[in-house]
């Protein structure tokens, strides 16, 4: 998808920027890392001003589906997917909880979610995606809603915590890429972004999903015609 959708970025944000445009841009065609980091590319703004959905669809349905395996409101889940919005995406275990719990004091008093179940339910959050799109050719709502609420917490301001796909200048040890992680988002764009101690194994997989953007990026960048204005 990514040398074909490249182009078609191109073809958006170039007409946009010549414009006089001076907003925000959310993107969230898939590739959805890459493609925000080429809208900065090829924009010029600054790193504030372009955001990508990110994790956001992951991260709704990760927490949902947790809810309905804990048996609890998904309001009193809390937790992220962290990483590419694809393959190499993770789950911060270490961070997620369920009514105020963490997920090993969770599952210490509640020993039938064990972690196989975990797993599982992990897998199937990374891979709805493509069961939606043998089901019924493509996903429209889910994103959909996500884009929704990414616009409303910036059209009102509410500066709110969301998992989106957000430049990285030295968090987790990462630069010159675009991926998911926490960030508060309000008016003007980018606020801060939240940079959750990871544990061992989540800095690997972080670290791991990090390569595997820049491998592609540098590998469809290198063959692309694209003017950037950075």
């Amino acid at each position: 998808m990514v040398n074909k959708n490249l182009g078609i970025i191109n073809a958006v944000v170039e007409p946009v920027v010549e414009s006089g445009f001076k907003g925000i841009f959310v993107v969230v065609a898939n590739p959805v890392d890459i493609l925000t980091y080429a809208t900065w590319k090829i924009s010029g703004f600054p790193k504030e001003k372009v955001i990508g959905s990110g994790t956001s669809l992951d991260t709704a349905r990760f927490r949902q589906a947790l809810a309905d395996e804990a048996k609890v409101d998904a309001r009193n889940v809390h937790g992220f997917i962290l990483g590419e919005h694809g393959d190499t995406e993770f789950a911060a275990w270490s961070h997620t909880t369920i009514g105020g719990l963490t997920v090993a004091e969770y599952t210490k008093a509640h020993p039938e979610l064990t972690q196989d179940k975990l797993n599982k339910l992990f897998e199937n959050v990374r891979d709805a995606a493509y069961t939606i799109i043998n089901l019924k050719g493509a996903t429209y709502y889910g994103v959909g809603t996500a884009a929704t609420r990414i616009t409303k917490a910036i059209l009102n301001d509410e500066s709110a915590v969301l998992p989106l796909s957000v430049y990285m200048d030295g968090q987790y040890g990462i630069n010159d890429v675009y991926i998911g992680t926490p960030a508060v988002i309000g008016r003007n764009g980018l606020e801060q972004i939240i940079e959750l101690p990871l544990s061992d194994d989540e800095e690997k997989s972080m670290k791991a999903s990090s390569d595997q953007l820049k491998k592609i990026i540098d590998g469809a960048f290198s063959k692309s015609d694209i003017k950037f204005r950075q």
